[in-house]
């Protein structure tokens, strides 16, 4: 062998270099097919949920800008808009007070029913495709974000079979309730972080119970298996605790900014079941209860340095709201819903509807196959801590549900309900009562799964007896797909971006007739062009009421009313010069650039000429009229 013979990394080193990217490549390739594999089952009934997702909400999809779901288009444009209003935060152009609606007050978003984790999150999809792109994708996403992540804690805290936690899942995530408020009200529909919240309470309790055996919340071979098994731990696990607190104190706190509602009724049943749960183990209350109630205190101190402002904001900040608007009366469930089928479910009927106050408020229609089963699945379980604090907070949150008196039939009675007992009380009371019935989804949810891994864990005609009653219990409640409808397309002054011929960005547009809470679809123009420009009144809730009590929407200027006359009646009121002196005072108040009146708009003609004598000459641009103020 020759010395001048190259050794084997001096011949060819960018061999050597190019020989090992394959390798790493290859790797990472057998990691991915690994994780994948562990986690197949979990991957199939993920794209099991959002399947039926989609079919839920399949009427969007042809054209989400152009189509609406038929049963709420009111509140789909207010959303949209919420969601191109957070968008902005990516272009630094986001407060929460914003002026692009009710110019010039503004509006506190705070106090309104904003998603604004979500919108944020998902700001470049609203930037790119548009707000109704983004709600029709959340809609979907909610429903099946939902049911996976309560699949994942059936299986994982509660170490249940996996058919079980499909069937429980399915309904935390699809029940009528849920599907119902997919009806534009997507801070209701979000509820994908309430398993996560529920497993670091979960976790918490294991680590604070000295002797570790807190994991055991299921009672069966299942929950033995979630909590690690092995010997009992002697003393707290303080790193787990302090782990677990802070990891609740961050979920709650995006919680507050995707639905605050939400959040308060998992709070207050979380709370019935505590009770309910230390009153079944007692033992376990005095082993985990101080290094407990350290652990919540620790996430509660945390949760308040990120939104104490928020808070504060929300409830006296400027245009907030300390108080409900909406009557506990009015939004009572009525007692015979309880057993009635959703007209949203397959074999519901639309004669249900009404037993309730709106297609979006179908939250306590479960049937009487789904109840008698799960109660019967709860009475088979016996005794156990977690089928009791279960059955507790069902109970709890379907007797607050009635409301103040309870309503048969559509009848109200002169029977007092538990919700009575919290008249009074701020914030609290200001709860609709028949949502806290959406609490009862994943509580049944839990009872169905336990007794089904009880079932399929056992022997005997049980095994096969009681997971097909459960399956033909849920086949009433399937969800039918939402309703849609076509909605007009949006005029080619706002859609090609016209309107920047007669406002800049950043200031008001005034269209005409103005939006109102029934009829806000003025809108549209703003979210279309992603809140660049402000509005005037509009649909949202501020302190409008009497002694400054939330209201939906504000007053009406002379203007406004004067204009909105005209649009719902027509005709051509007489117009001097004390309607101009106002109205020019009107656009003053408003900060208004211009008002802009599209071709297709009702009585359009009669609204020109009025605007004309208010105004004067009207400029043509794309398919709308200006006038320049």
């Amino acid at each position: 062998m020759s010395s001048a013979a190259p050794t084997a990394p001096d011949a060819a080193p960018e061999q050597a270099v190019r020989s090992d990217v394959p390798a790493r490549a290859a790797g990472r390739w057998v990691r991915l097919r690994a994780a994948v594999a562990r986690h197949r089952a979990d991957l199939l009934v993920g794209l099991l949920f959002t399947a039926l997702a989609g079919w839920v909400t399949h009427g969007l999809w042809p054209d989400p800008a152009g189509r609406v779901l038929a049963l709420n288009p009111e509140d789909q444009t207010l959303y949209e808009w919420f969601l191109a209003v957070d968008s902005r935060a990516l272009l630094g152009d986001f407060g929460l007070l914003t002026d692009r609606l009710n110019a010039p007050d503004g509006v506190n978003l705070m106090a309104n029913t904003t998603v604004i984790a979500l919108g944020v999150a998902f700001a470049p999809v609203t930037l790119l495709f548009g707000a109704p792109v983004t709600f029709a994708l959340l809609a979907g996403l909610n429903l099946a974000g939902t049911a996976l992540a309560w699949h994942l804690l059936f299986t994982r805290v509660l170490g249940a079979h996996r058919l079980a936690a499909a069937l429980g899942a399915g309904l935390c995530g699809f029940g009528p309730g849920i599907v119902s408020q997919t009806n534009s009200h997507l801070h209701m529909t979000a509820q994908w972080l309430v398993p996560v919240i529920v497993w670091l309470v979960v976790r918490l309790l294991r680590a604070a119970d000295p002797q570790g055996r807190a994991g055991r919340l299921g009672g069966g071979k299942g929950s033995d298996e979630a909590s690690g098994g092995g010997p009992a731990r002697v003393g707290p696990d303080r790193r787990r605790m302090l782990t677990s607190a802070v990891g609740l104190a961050v979920v709650v706190s995006v919680q507050v900014f995707v639905g605050e509602e939400v959040l308060f009724l998992c709070a207050l049943t979380l709370l019935v079941m505590a009770v309910a749960y230390a009153l079944a183990d007692r033992a376990l209350l005095r082993r985990a209860l101080p290094g407990f109630a350290g652990g919540m205190l620790v996430a509660a101190g945390l949760a308040l340095l990120v939104l104490g402002y928020p808070l504060w904001f929300q409830f006296a900040g400027p245009q907030g709201v300390a108080d409900g608007m909406f009557s506990p009366h009015y939004f009572s469930a009525d007692l015979v819903s309880w057993w009635t089928l959703s007209p949203l479910s397959a074999a519901g009927s639309d004669e249900a509807a009404r037993l309730t106050t709106g297609p979006a408020e179908y939250n306590t229609f479960l049937g009487w196959p789904l109840l008698v089963v799960t109660l019967g699945c709860a009475v088979w379980l016996g005794r156990r801590p977690l089928v009791l604090a279960c059955a507790a907070g069902a109970l709890v949150m379907a007797a607050l549900s009635l409301g103040p008196d309870v309503v048969v039939r559509g009848d109200r009675t002169s029977i007092p309900g538990p919700y009575a007992l919290l008249a009074g009380l701020p914030v609290v009371d200001g709860a609709l009562p028949m949502r806290f019935a959406l609490a009862v989804l994943p509580l049944a949810g839990t009872l169905l799964v336990l007794a089904v891994d009880r079932a399929l864990r056992g022997t005997g005609r049980a095994r096969r007896l009681v997971p097909a009653a459960v399956g033909l219990a849920l086949l009433p409640v399937l969800p039918a797909p939402l309703p849609t409808a076509e909605r007009p397309a949006l005029p080619e002054f706002i859609s090609a971006g016209h309107w920047r011929e007669c406002v800049r960005p950043g200031g008001v547009l005034v269209p005409v007739p103005l939006p109102t809470p029934k009829e806000p679809w003025p809108m549209r123009w703003a979210t279309a062009a992603d809140a660049a420009f402000g509005l005037p009144e509009g649909f949202f809730i501020a302190p409008y009421g009497k002694g400054g009590t939330a209201a939906m929407g504000t007053w009406k200027r002379p203007t406004s009313y004067l204009l909105s006359e005209v649009a719902k009646r027509g005709g051509r009121p007489a117009i001097g010069d004390r309607e101009r002196r106002q109205a020019a005072r009107d656009a003053d108040r408003w900060g208004a650039s211009c008002f802009a009146v599209a071709d297709g708009t009702r009585h359009a003609d009669d609204l020109r000429a009025t605007l004309d004598q208010l105004y004067g000459p009207a400029e043509r641009v794309a398919d709308a009229w200006i006038w320049r103020v």
